[in-house]
């Protein structure tokens, strides 16, 4: 019998010989029964020492893969793994374990490429462009230094000066009352939101959010067997009144909603916050890129007005620098920061302290709002460009006001029309944008556009939303 072994890469021969009589026995080229060459004859096919190939047959006796036979030679054992050669291969490949019922339905699939595209109007990225890279390196070079790399160690929460700066970036640039001991650093906001849902959701917790809303929370708190339930936003934010007695979390995007990029009023937070403390609920605040403001005095956030300890708030560097740094943080009351720790422990530890060290360093030289200055003027004139351009559009498009971040979202008068239909339609002139309702938990009420700024210059919007009109139903 002739065995295929490769040993054209480098690396330690006795090894691959094992790995690959292994896997002939598991696949079924060798079945149970079959004769393997001798230990002489295996060698010199593979101009090996025949000690090497030994070795090799050594640990499948040990393992219980083959046995020698006084007198007849070595042979396959009944290792009862499959009898099938032909199916086994496609049986490991397809696997006979089965998820849960809940993740048979993996909900709403990222985003690919369009091929062919030529204007890319997705929300909620921003411009990858803009950010200080060449600072950025010298800062990830100044921590990979031995001296630096000896401080860090395992707290829990984050590392130590990066909570610090984010503490005082939020004091001053948010309003958020807090200290570096409220700070837990995350991987990104998603991995916040799954720390608060870790102490606080229950398999039947009642979750209320935002209809529509951010799908990827929504999925989320599901995944921790939270029921959520939609509740309908206006003008003026979520709306309170509407929300269901039951709920024991609020998730909100108050300073600008996603997708419809409304703001909460100052009266809704005032009542959200009364409402929390009337349903012994906890709000979670996700303010994930207020950084880009257009007009308008910033409302504070809603954890700066709580008096009651019933806010966790979350935020992110992901919008206001690039989404690869993967940087969240949550600051949440003292009565929680025990079990979020620990949730952070037993999860994924400290995260890359590497990029934490380097962000502590851009936030306390002042790169952070430097760089928040610069973006915002480059996505100011975007905006207002696509306002421009949407305008003549206005017989068809209403679009919704706002005042901060990266998106804008618009309603067709028609309510007649797909989104959906359209968003395709637009994809195949060049254009890529998101539809409105597949962010309803709910029955969609309206159908809408929701179109990003943060990876189109501003001189091709005018040709994007000419092509995007091709896609347009007529007035």
């Amino acid at each position: 019998m002739t065995i295929h072994v490769s040993l054209d890469a480098p690396g330690d021969r006795t090894a691959r010989i094992y790995v690959a009589l292994r896997h002939a026995i598991l696949d079924g080229r060798l079945a149970s029964g079959d004769r393997v060459p001798a230990t002489r004859d295996l060698a010199g096919q593979l101009g090996v020492a025949r000690g090497t190939v030994t070795s090799a047959y050594d640990r499948l006796v040990a393992e219980g893969f083959l046995e020698s036979r006084t007198g007849s030679g070595t042979f396959v054992t009944d290792v009862a793994l499959t009898t099938d050669a032909d199916d086994h291969g496609r049986r490991a490949r397809s696997g006979a374990v089965q998820p849960l019922a809940m993740w048979l339905d993996s909900g709403r699939e990222p985003e690919r490429p369009l091929a062919g595209r030529v204007h890319d109007l997705y929300p909620g990225l921003p411009d990858n462009r803009l950010f200080p890279l060449e600072t950025w390196r010298r800062l990830v070079s100044t921590q990979l230094r031995r001296s630096r790399l000896d401080d860090l160690t395992y707290v829990g929460r984050g590392h130590r000066r990066l909570r610090e700066e984010v503490a005082r970036h939020l004091g001053l640039a948010r309003s958020v009352a807090c200290s570096s001991e409220d700070v837990i650093v995350t991987v990104g906001a998603q991995q916040a939101i799954d720390l608060v849902a870790r102490v606080l959701v229950e398999p039947g917790t009642v979750v209320a959010a935002e209809d529509p809303g951010y799908s990827a929370a929504h999925r989320l708190f599901e995944t921790h067997r939270a029921v959520v339930r939609g509740v309908p936003v206006d003008s003026e934010g979520l709306v309170v009144d509407a929300l269901p007695d039951d709920a024991r979390i609020v998730y909100v995007t108050p300073s600008h909603q996603f997708p419809t990029g409304v703001v909460m009023s100052l009266a809704r937070r005032a009542a959200l916050l009364r409402w929390a403390v009337d349903h012994d609920a906890a709000i979670v605040e996700d303010d994930y890129d207020s950084e880009f403001r257009f007009s308008d005095r910033p409302l504070e956030p809603i954890q700066s007005l709580d008096r009651e300890g019933r806010v966790i708030y979350v935020g992110t560097f992901s919008k206001s620098l690039i989404p690869a740094l993967r940087v969240g943080y949550l600051v949440a009351p003292q009565s929680l920061q025990r079990a979020l720790r620990e949730a952070r422990r037993v999860s994924t530890w400290e995260g890359d302290v590497v990029t934490h060290g380097a962000l502590a360093d851009f936030l306390a030289e002042g790169h952070h709002s430097a760089h928040v200055r610069r973006a915002s003027r480059v996505y100011g004139e975007r905006r207002s460009q696509l306002l421009a351009e949407l305008s003549r559009h206005d017989d068809v498009l209403e679009v919704v006001p706002s005042v901060a971040g990266l998106h804008v979202c618009a309603h067709f008068r028609d309510q007649g029309v797909d989104d959906r239909s359209v968003v395709a339609e637009a994809a195949r002139h060049g254009v890529r944008i998101e539809a409105l309702t597949p962010r309803y938990l709910e029955q969609p009420p309206v159908q809408g556009l929701v179109m990003g700024i943060g990876t189109i210059e501003a001189g091709a919007i005018q040709d994007a939303v000419r092509r995007l009109s091709r896609a347009l139903p007529r007035s």
